[in-house]
């Protein structure tokens, strides 16, 4: 059985709903173990180092202890073997759809999102572990970021969905990086109705519940 290593942050729970969406079961299709990163548990397990020696999150150890890691090609191989229902799209034109939406958002916000929060709410735990920019340079980081949030707002109009017209792994990376900045204090910026009306949509999804879940 596979083992899912997992832990707070957006990254994991990105994957926990992807696998929530594929209709894979925590106890029946995999196993999860739990890291405490705010204790940095995930940078200090000699083991779990071993295997994924960033010691990042997520990381899918598959049964013939391949490891896997970064959230976004972990899903794509969940994709593979498990097409059904598929969040990537069903044809080529489809999938490069999906990738390139996914792409934008990962480089026009995700970046400069999280880089913003190491260098300020998140500046506490993470400079002792890693490098990041002065903390003037991660307030324009986050302005940089809400500028871009509100261009996805532009591009998703009235929409429910950002790609194909169906929920797509586009739209959950969008969800669980809105929902990040949530748990951080971090709220949608001005001008920004139709991104909130399409969070509160996909909040009624089941896979929504891992935002919920305290660890």
């Amino acid at each position: 059985m596979m083992i899912l290593h997992s832990s707070l942050g957006p990254n994991p729970r990105l994957l926990r709903m992807f696998l929530i969406e594929k209709g894979l079961e925590e106890g029946r299709d995999f196993t999860r173990i739990h890291y405490d990163i705010i204790a940095g548990e995930n940078r200090r397990n000699a083991a779990y180092l071993a295997k994924n020696p960033l010691g990042t999150m997520p990381m899918l150890e598959l049964d013939d202890g391949t490891c896997l890691t970064e959230s976004w090609p972990i899903c794509e191989y969940v994709e593979e073997i498990h097409p059904d229902p598929n969040l990537f799209g069903a044809t080529p034109v489809e999938r490069a759809e999906v990738r390139k939406w996914a792409r934008l958002f990962d480089q026009e916000v995700v970046v400069p999102m999280t880089m913003g929060f190491r260098a300020t709410t998140g500046r506490p735990m993470f400079e002792p572990r890693m490098a990041v920019v002065s903390p003037e340079a991660g307030a324009e980081l986050f302005a940089m970021a809400d500028a871009k949030w509100r261009m996805f707002d532009g591009f998703l109009g009235a929409r429910d969905n950002i790609a194909l017209g169906r929920f797509t792994f586009a739209d959950l990376i969008i969800f669980a990086f809105a929902h990040f900045g949530f748990t951080v204090g971090w709220k949608l910026p001005e001008g920004t109705d139709n991104l909130a009306r399409f969070v509160a949509t996909h909040n009624q999804r089941p896979c929504a519940a891992v935002w919920q879940q305290a660890e």
